[in-house]
């Protein structure tokens, strides 16, 4: 075992996903730094608490740490406005390296989590499909200053870095603000509680715009291909599941595998609708036998409202990574029902 990884965002969806992975590989131990801690795993999985947005916190957390060959850097505070990002979210990467950089002297590869905000995605109509070598928007963009720093960090360096572009991440992991499965489990259970047909809640426009997703898993494999491999390093890769789809033709699908009927889109916030219904999720637990979660855990309405908004096209180019050596696919759809599965599972929904 020559690999120690220290995943930094351990908590959450990307985060809980590569942390899994990384267990389950042979020759990896694996440190998670997060806000809350979490529970060891001995021998694969030690958990530190630490606020990296302090930079004395973060270097005494990280001082003892002289093992880490791998940072893996997930980490995200989110904030009310674009600008307001770059900030909280540029310090806690500096103050990281500038933590485990001289005591790690085997550090090998620092791996950056990215997404389409490097192409403006978020603040709309963007150039599809879009490319890692796409030019810049004018800022501010946290990912990309983030991208920049490692950059002008690595010069000199023996060790080397990668940055990964998903779409947004399908995966499971509670109290979370972007899982846009849980949510759409949680609105189907509401609609299936309260015998309404489930609605496609977004704009017009969205039902019908081409779009991507990336699952957790698939993702989790790729961080690592491009933290391992020679030919990735120091380059940046979008990274999706391999298909398209539309939600005119996926949301009745996942209407059927909860049982509802689907009825034509009408445009709601998720937001709004779902301010009043922490009785009625306390209501369906005990009815029904569900795990104590609170509202808040599976509440990430802001979110869904923001990509069910997207009436736009939302895709990027993925085939740099296939030709570098990465090929994992995973079906969007069959995605979506592994997600709802194991909600079910966790008798998180019913």
């Amino acid at each position: 075992m020559d690999k120690v990884a220290l995943v930094v965002g351990a908590r959450g969806v990307i985060g809980t996903n590569l942390v899994e992975h990384l267990s389950s590989l042979p020759d990896w131990r694996v440190i998670g730094l997060s806000r809350r801690g979490g529970v060891d795993v001995p021998g694969r999985v030690r958990h530190v608490a630490v606020d990296l947005l302090d930079p004395d916190d973060t270097r005494a957390q990280l001082a003892g740490l002289s093992e880490v060959t791998h940072v893996f850097y997930v980490a995200y505070q989110d904030r009310p406005t674009w600008a307001e990002l770059v900030a909280p979210n540029l310090a806690m990467l500096v103050n990281v390296v500038d933590a485990i950089e001289p005591v790690a002297r085997g550090l090998r590869h620092v791996s950056l989590m990215q997404g389409y905000k490097v192409y403006g995605a978020h603040l709309g109509p963007f150039k599809t499909p879009a490319r890692e070598d796409d030019p810049p928007h004018l800022p501010p963009e946290f990912n990309v200053d983030q991208q920049r720093f490692l950059e002008d960090r690595q010069q000199g360096k023996a060790w080397t870095w990668s940055a990964l572009r998903p779409s947004v991440v399908g995966g499971v992991a509670l109290g979370n603000p972007m899982n846009l499965a849980v949510g759409i489990a949680v609105y189907a259970s509401m609609s299936k509680e309260l015998g309404v047909p489930l609605r496609f809640p977004g704009k017009p426009g969205a039902y019908d715009a081409l779009l991507e997703l990336t699952d957790a898993g698939l993702l989790a494999k790729a961080t690592v291909w491009a933290a391992t491999a020679p030919a990735a390093a120091n380059q940046a890769f979008n990274i999706t599941n391999g298909d398209l789809f539309r939600w005119n033709e996926l949301w009745p699908k996942l209407g059927a595998w909860f049982g509802l009927e689907v009825a034509p889109p009408l445009q709601l916030s998720l937001t709004d609708v779902m301010a009043d219904k922490e009785p009625l999720w306390k209501e369906m637990q005990a009815r029904h036998g569900l795990a104590a979660t609170s509202f808040a855990e599976v509440s990430s309405w802001p979110f869904a409202d923001f990509v069910f908004g997207w009436d736009y096209d939302f895709f990027a180019d993925s085939s740099k990574a296939r030709r570098v050596g990465f090929h994992e696919y995973v079906d969007t759809e069959q995605m979506f029902y592994d997600i709802f599965t194991d909600l079910r599972r966790r008798r998180i929904i019913q």
